[in-house]
Formats: C-alpha cells, sequence, structure tokens
C-alpha cells in the first residue's frame, strides 16, 4: 500500500514520501496523509474482486484443456490438473476487450482499480490464509500436510501442500489464475491508461509491456512445467504463497508499468530496439530451456540436446509410503552449463523490462531486485532439498554441473 501511495501521489518517489509523512506526523497531519492511502473497503474494487474471481473459477472447471498429473509426493499423492491456462488467459483479454468495446468497463480499469485493490487483497488473503491453516489442519484434501505446532510459522508457510476447495486447487487458482492472470493484463490496460491521459503510448512502455506481456503469455502456455517446479512441488498454501501471489504479484510485479503510467519516457529508436531484442531473447531461451527440461522428463531422457543424445544421472528416491522411485538429473545441453540457468535469464528478461524506466527513481527496479534476492535464495533451497532427496546422487550430479547461476563464475 505504500508502493502504490509512492507511485499515485508522489511519482515513484520513495524519499518524498517518507520526507512528506514524515512532516505530517511531525506537525499533527498524520490523518490527513493516512486519508489518501488506499481503501481497502470501497465497494466498486470488491465487485471487480468477486468478479474476475468468479469468471477465473469457471474457466479453471470448465474450459477445454488436457488432464496433467503432476509430480508424486512425499506421501504418494499425485495431484491431477485440468491444462487450459493459455485458453484461459485468450479468453480472459477477449472478455476483457468486449467489455471495453461496449463500454461495460473502461480499458484502463485495472490500473484505476489497483490502488484500492491492494488494500482490499490484502485483508481478503490475510482471511483466507486463515482458513486455509484451519482447513489444514481439520480437513486436509491430501495427506501432504503437517504442522510444527507453531500457529505464526504454520500460518505463514502453510499447512497443506495441494489443497482443494469443492475441487478447485487452491495453488492453480491463487497463483496462476488469480496473480499471473492480474499480471498478464496489466501490460495491455496500463497501456491503455497512458493513452487515455497523453492520448499516446511512450516508446519506453511499449518496451515493458510488450516484454512482460510475452513472458506471461509464456507462462500460461508453459503452465503445465509450472506444476512441476518449487512453488508448487514444496511450498504449501500458506500466506507466504497465497498472499504472496494475491497481494504482492498484481502490486509489485507491475510496478515498472505503474510508473510509466504517469511518468513517460522517450528511448528513441535504437534503445527501443536493443532493449525489446535483448528482452525478447531472455525470454525465448527462458522458455526453451524449461520446455528442453520438461519435454526429457517427459520421453525418460530420450531426447537430443544440442543435437546430441542427452547425457542424465539416475537418482533413485523414497517416498513415506516406503515406495522406490528415480528421477533423470540431466547433465547435458541448457541444463549442463548451469544448474538454473533459467533464473539467470529470468533476471535479464526483468532488467529489460525495468530499465525502460530509466534511473530517475529506484522504485521501478523494486521488483528486479526483489526478484534477484528471491532467485537466489531459491536456488540454494532447492540444491537443499535436492541433497536431502537423492543424497550422494545429487553430489555426483553438482560435480558434473559445478556451476548454479552463471557460467564460470557462479
Amino acid at each position: 500500500m505504500f508502493l502504490e501511495y509512492c507511485l499515485r501521489i508522489h511519482g515513484g518517489s520513495t524519499n518524498e514520501a517518507v520526507a512528506d509523512i514524515y512532516l505530517a506526523f511531525k506537525d499533527g497531519n498524520l490523518n490527513e496523509k493516512l486519508a489518501a492511502m488506499p481503501n481497502p473497503l470501497n465497494p466498486q474494487v470488491w465487485k471487480f474482486v468477486g468478479a474476475f474471481s468468479a469468471l477465473q473459477l469457471f474457466f479453471m472447471k470448465w474450459m477445454p484443456g488436457k488432464v496433467f498429473h503432476g509430480p508424486v509426493t512425499s506421501m504418494g499423492h499425485r495431484p491431477v490438473y485440468l491444462a487450459n491456462g493459455f485458453q484461459t488467459f485468450l479468453a480472459t483479454i477477449a472478455v476483457g476487450a468486449v467489455l471495453s468495446y461496449f463500454g461495460v468497463i473502461n480499458a484502463g480499469l485495472l490500473y484505476d482499480v489497483l490502488y484500492d485493490m491492494t488494500g482490499a487483497l490484502a485483508l481478503f488473503s490475510a482471511v483466507f490464509c486463515l482458513f486455509l491453516y484451519i482447513k489444514g489442519v481439520t480437513f486436509p484434501s491430501t495427506p501432504d500436510a503437517a504442522t510444527t505446532g507453531n500457529f505464526v510459522f504454520d500460518y505463514f508457510a502453510g499447512v497443506e501442500l495441494y489443497p482443494r476447495i469443492f475441487g478447485w486447487d487452491v495453488k492453480q487458482f491463487t497463483n496462476c489464475r488469480f496473480g499471473m492472470m492480474i499480471w498478464g493484463l496489466a501490460p495491455l490496460s496500463y497501456s491503455a491508461k497512458q493513452y487515455e491521459l497523453y492520448g499516446y503510448v511512450s516508446d519506453s512502455m511499449i518496451v515493458s509491456a510488450i516484454l512482460q506481456f510475452v513472458y506471461v503469455a509464456k507462462f500460461f502456455w508453459w503452465e503445465t512445467g509450472y506444476f512441476e517446479t518449487i512453488d508448487i512441488m514444496h511450498d504449501r498454501a500458506g500466506f507466504m504463497l497465497c498472499w504472496g501471489c494475491m497481494v504482492w504479484v498484481p502490486s509489485l510485479y507491475t510496478v515498472t508499468l505503474q510508473y510509466l503510467v504517469v511518468n513517460p519516457v522517450y528511448l528513441g529508436n535504437f534503445h527501443t530496439a536493443l532493449i525489446l531484442g535483448l528482452g525478447l531473447l531472455s525470454v525465448v531461451l527462458n522458455y526453451h530451456i524449461d520446455r528442453q527440461r520438461q519435454e526429457f522428463r517427459k520421453n525418460k531422457g530420450n531426447i537430443l540436446t544440442f543435437g546430441r543424445p542427452a547425457q542424465y544421472i539416475v537418482a533413485e528416491f523414497h517416498t513415506a509410503d516406503n515406495q522406490t522411485h528415480s528421477s533423470l538429473l540431466l547433465t547435458s545441453g541448457w541444463w549442463g552449463i548451469c544448474r538454473k540457468f533459467n533464473y539467470t535469464l529470468e533476471l535479464s528478461a526483468a532488467f529489460c523490462w525495468s530499465v525502460p524506466a530509466l534511473f530517475s527513481h529506484v522504485l521501478p527496479y523494486y521488483y528486479f531486485l526483489f526478484l534477484f534476492l528471491l532467485l537466489i535464495d531459491r536456488a540454494y533451497r532447492d540444491d537443499e532439498r535436492c541433497r536431502s532427496k537423492y543424497g550422494k546422487k545429487w553430489d555426483v550430479y553438482c560435480k558434473q554441473v559445478p556451476n548454479l547461476l552463471i557460467p564460470g563464475i557462479f
């Protein structure tokens, strides 16, 4: 909410916002400043959140798609999804376009509601995560539920790995169909808002919007691959994940676009083409890397990497039901360069869609800075989990692929 306040009231300057609030506090006018903060009780915002959520829940169950089986858990459970993310993404854009065309909504609606929606979602998600905690303790959906006995930790980290409510998968909704879907609509809505305000869309907005739109479209095209990532396989449905995806993603992940709406930056043809080209290359390579691993798993190692048969290590592991399973650890192709080279390209893409804001303020780079810390932490967490899961085989794998993020350096 403070981030939104900086963007809307102080043009993206955190220094001015802090100084303004400090002076108001000093002069006894703090209530006036607090009144300008997002209003979480705005009824129009709740109508939007309710309608948008209902649409996404409808698409989750009734949009045509193939059945996809996720990876088996330590308790022997295997989640089942309806893989219709890309169809839903296109359908959601179409619904928005039709409603905008007939004047039911404003094309820039998402930007208009985001200020108060940040507060509304923060309130709703906090209560929803409390419900998830109670549900996980009293009637979990699968055997993959556990508590530490520490309420604060369990509320934050979550109790259930795969909670479902009336058949709807909670993490698929919060992570994909709410947080990521809002992010995917933002480039279109925010560009429309800038056009509404100024009568044109700046080249900086075009670059940032195209890169983020393509990135999110790639995500939904590859959504089944996301079901095999650390977010879904290991992170439980708690405050960190569900509040994060419903509040943190729509507000922080779109911070550069929000800044550019009211702070147009002129880049020029050369810099526009350069940044756009590097950004698209990062997104395409990132997709290709993730796709290579997905195809490798799907075909049980029988693929070509860089024109040669894939090389891999067979690593066995045991689940809680005393069953032995095996995984193939790819050591060639993109995955032979670095263990997390996909993270490196994620950061490269994020920098490319942030840098069009140039360097007047640090706020447009908040997402990039957050992502840097997030992915470094996640890379180490994933290494730790894999070492615990595969034992000595993971050490063998790390010797064959020694670099984590940057070839020959890190």
